[in-house]
This record gives structure tokens, C-alpha cells and sequence, in this order.
């Protein structure tokens, strides 16, 4: 006996329709001015800072918490920047291309 058998017999009522998952729209606001990709040691530990992003924070957030989960490296979100742990400014900045963004890369 399988889970669907095991399920009729649990809800014999139950009738099984087809669930289309609803797609995520996930574009964000792109805008005209380039965001400033840059490279700083905190405590003598590399991060990368990206800032001067003119639209919806809720948007940056959401970008932010893309590219950690895609980096897989921890950072956070303050004062309109988006702190990544480690010096990840190249993958950052095609990553930000790929979605349409013009990038700045400043200091080194």
C-alpha cells in the first residue's frame, strides 16, 4: 500500500487537482546609476561593500540575501549597504550584471 492509497483511505472525500506553483517575480528595479562595488579590511578581515542603490530597500534587502545564499558566505544589511563577508567583488559584479545592474568597481 502506497502514500496515495494510504491517503484515500485516511480522506476518502479528498478529490486530487493540479496545483500550478505560482512563479516568484523577482526583478528588482534597475537603475541608471552604477552601484560602487569596493574593498575594505575590518579588524584585519576582507569584506565587500556594495552601495548606491536608489530603489526600494525591501528590494535591496532581497538582493542581498540573493547574494549570500548564491555565495554561500555570511554579511548583512546597514545603513543602505550590503556587507559580504569576504573579498567576492568580481562574482559579485557579474552576478549584478547578469540581472542588468551597472556596476563600479572602486579601490584596488
Amino acid at each position: 500500500m502506497d502514500l496515495k492509497d494510504q491517503l484515500k483511505n485516511l480522506f476518502p472525500d479528498h478529490e486530487e487537482k493540479d496545483v500550478i506553483p505560482e512563479k516568484e517575480d523577482a526583478s528588482l528595479w534597475i537603475q541608471d546609476d552604477p552601484i560602487i562595488c569596493k574593498y575594505e579590511k575590518r579588524k584585519g578581515k576582507p569584506i565587500t561593500i556594495l552601495e548606491g542603490y536608489t530603489g526600494a530597500t525591501e528590494d535591496f534587502k532581497a538582493l542581498a540575501k540573493e547574494l549570500k545564499q548564491k555565495l554561500s558566505v555570511g554579511g548583512s544589511f546597514k545603513d543602505d549597504k550590503i556587507i559580504i563577508q569576504g573579498d567576492y567583488r568580481d562574482k559579485i559584479m557579474a552576478m549584478l550584471k547578469e540581472k542588468g545592474f551597472n556596476v563600479k568597481r572602486v579601490g584596488g
